[in-house]
């Protein structure tokens, strides 16, 4: 999977910290090991004698080389079982953190060119922690109320606000479930406080605990984001721009709250399009409806969305106020 350059610089400086602590606790219970038990200390540095001997040992070509590397093995292995069972009569299991921080990488976060579990793990921690410093990153669907929703018939619908949410949930939680790079857009449309935002941060919250990278942008900041990329460019502008456009799934909640200009219908249809054209999966969330949506940004950019994503109508009461 593909994590942003912030995300990965974090979770690298996580491993390093997680490293160094490791390391640095090791010493310490080995020293207090060792006044405990100064045979301990004899006993490690015999086996490093060993090993020395060992090694000049093997480039001896006279007779009696074999005898002596066999020698030196018994010896070592000797003092490997009276350490174990020093260790084991003496203090807790893993008391002294033998090995290092992960037995696959060492530590150091690759095995070869591919990333270790445990750097992967971290990535997606940090990826969860970016969403939830955007408050979207604790959204849970088990926390979705259907009850919400009225349950009486609507003739538009044919069926009960409640109903139609439900199947719009269940829709949700199996895309999120389900997420592949192929797993295609959605169009989450409808009034305010009828839980687009909610849905939108739940498939955000799965999708990101699966290891997808994803980017979750209110239309305001996204576009305010595109701009300063544009006219004021800087390394971390640039950073912010790809880490939108690379997102193996772009979130872009309430379009249409923005400031409209010809900069934003121009970004948004660029955006759009080149999103489609690779194939990575946008979900959009708006108030608007496709009349709405043409006539504020374009035609082009509603053919798109009519074209290119699956609609989700929203239908019911605004929650926030039954809520209050």
């Amino acid at each position: 999977m593909a994590y942003s350059k912030d995300v990965m610089r974090r979770a690298r400086a996580r491993l390093d910290v997680m490293r160094t602590d490791r390391q640095s606790l090791q010493e310490q219970r080995l020293h207090s090991a060792y006044a405990q038990l100064p045979r301990l200390q004899e006993i490690d540095m015999r086996l490093r004698q060993t090993m020395a001997e060992a090694a000049r040992t093997a480039f001896l070509q006279s007779e009696n080389a074999h005898a002596l590397m066999e020698k030196v093995r018994q010896e070592n292995q000797a003092l490997q079982r009276e350490r174990e069972a020093l260790v084991a009569a003496n203090f807790p299991e893993d008391y002294l953190l033998e090995g290092p921080l992960c037995e696959r990488c060492g530590g150091l976060g690759y095995i070869g060119a591919e990333m270790c579990s445990c750097l992967k793990n971290l990535c997606q921690e940090e990826q969860k922690n970016l969403l939830t410093r955007l408050a979207c990153g604790t959204a849970s669907f088990r926390d979705f109320r259907l009850d919400y929703y009225p349950d009486s018939v609507d003739p538009k619908y044919s069926a009960s606000p409640r109903q139609v949410m439900a199947r719009t949930y269940d829709y949700c939680k199996k895309y999120a479930q389900n997420f592949t790079a192929n797993s295609g857009n959605l169009l989450f449309v409808g009034g305010t406080g009828l839980g687009k935002t909610m849905l939108s941060a739940c498939i955000a919250t799965e999708v990101t605990e699966n290891g997808f990278m994803v980017s979750y942008e209110s239309a305001g900041h996204l576009f305010s984001k595109l701009e300063k990329n544009r006219f004021m460019p800087s390394e971390e502008t640039a950073m912010a721009v790809a880490e939108i456009e690379n997102a193996q799934l772009l979130i872009i909640d309430d379009l249409g709250t923005e400031m409209p200009s010809s900069f934003v219908t121009a970004a948004l249809y660029s955006l759009i399009n080149d999103r489609i054209l690779s194939g990575k999966p946008t979900i959009i969330s708006t108030n608007l409806n496709a009349q709405e949506i043409a006539a504020r940004y374009s035609p082009q950019i509603a053919s798109r969305l009519q074209g290119n994503f699956r609609k989700l109508t929203f239908v019911g009461e605004d929650i926030r106020l039954k809520r209050r």
